[in-house]
């Protein structure tokens, strides 16, 4: 391993032609500089220096070495600047994680924002369910969600975790045009569809084991139904796309029904159903990037202010 400040005596060296203009640029006497070059050469097992009239220049090996030498110092004083600029900057990576319909509904704009605003934040996203990010959240690998939660079946989250609610929406029924019940979605928007109507209804919806299946599930039984869940989809453009062909029913939180292909109906439930889009982090950690996140999700949905959060 070479010491970084024989790596900067190298350096030194090459950039001003001589050990002593060398030593007047690190404030080190002659001798201190030629003493790291020395323990320098026997690190690198080469000879770096060989003398030039009165001075020295570098053999091949020290333009090698050099070179990377350079690119080291370089990289450590972009480091140093990075962590001085950590308490005005917001800098460095934010891994995203989030529900298919927040990501596409709400991330675009906070996202845009956050690349305005921040320049040298660097986000990644990945989507997937509650139940599979959330211990990706509580073991390190995410730094924030988005996730949801459905009204018959309330989120849990590990000990820790933060959450706040950024979008409350109600939930329908999407049913094909040519469903019997359709008709209520043309006739009178506020119909409600109940939903022990729909007993003998084959269902699209989320695998197992993610919030919508379970308040599926739940819903359907609390009306003694059995749900004939027959399409296991994890998006609902997917869902919708089944039910455009009169093949299955499935549960569409608002957010979710735009786009929907044609020959989609909307109906409300009956019970009423609702989802909220909630921010997930740890509780622990909410460094600059987080904030920034918080602030630019905040601003992207229509009403929300972080002050009216609920924690």
């Amino acid at each position: 391993m070479f010491s970084i400040d024989r790596l900067r005596a190298l350096a030194a060296v090459a950039a001003h032609g001589s050990i002593a203009q060398a030593a007047r640029a690190l404030h080190l006497t002659p001798s201190g500089v030629s003493q790291q070059l020395a323990k320098l050469e026997r690190e690198a097992g080469h000879s770096l220096l060989q003398p030039h009239g009165r001075s020295v220049r570098l053999t091949h090996a020290g333009r090698v070495l050099a070179a990377h030498a350079d690119r080291l110092i370089a990289q450590l004083a972009s480091a140093e600047a990075d962590l001085a600029a950590l308490g005005s900057e917001v800098l460095g990576p934010v891994r995203i994680g989030g529900v298919g319909s927040a990501v596409r509904t709400l991330l675009p704009d906070a996202l845009a924002a956050l690349a305005a605003a921040h320049p040298r934040l660097v986000p990644t996203v990945v989507d997937g369910e509650a139940v599979d990010l959330l211990p990706r959240l509580a073991g390190g690998e995410l730094d924030l969600l988005l996730v949801e939660s459905w009204a018959p079946r309330p989120l849990t989250v590990p000990e820790g975790i933060t959450l706040r609610t950024l979008v409350s929406e109600e939930v329908y029924v999407a049913l094909s045009a040519h469903h019997p019940l359709a008709d209520r979605a043309t006739l009178d928007l506020t119909a409600p569809a109940d939903l022990g109507e729909l007993a003998d209804t084959a269902w699209a919806c989320c695998p197992p084991g993610t919030e919508a299946y379970e308040a599926l599930v739940q819903t359907l039984r609390a009306r003694g139904i059995e749900p004939d869940i027959r399409h296991l989809l994890a998006d609902h453009p997917t869902q919708l796309a089944l039910v455009s062909r009169n093949l299955t029913a499935c549960l569409a939180p608002a957010m979710s029904r735009r786009p929907a292909p044609p020959g989609v109906r909307f109906l409300p439930t009956r019970p009423a159903l609702r989802r909220d889009i909630r921010v997930a982090w740890p509780a622990r950690v909410q460094s600059p990037p987080v904030r920034a996140c918080l602030s630019a999700l905040a601003t992207a949905v229509p009403g929300a202010s972080k002050g009216e959060w609920e924690e």
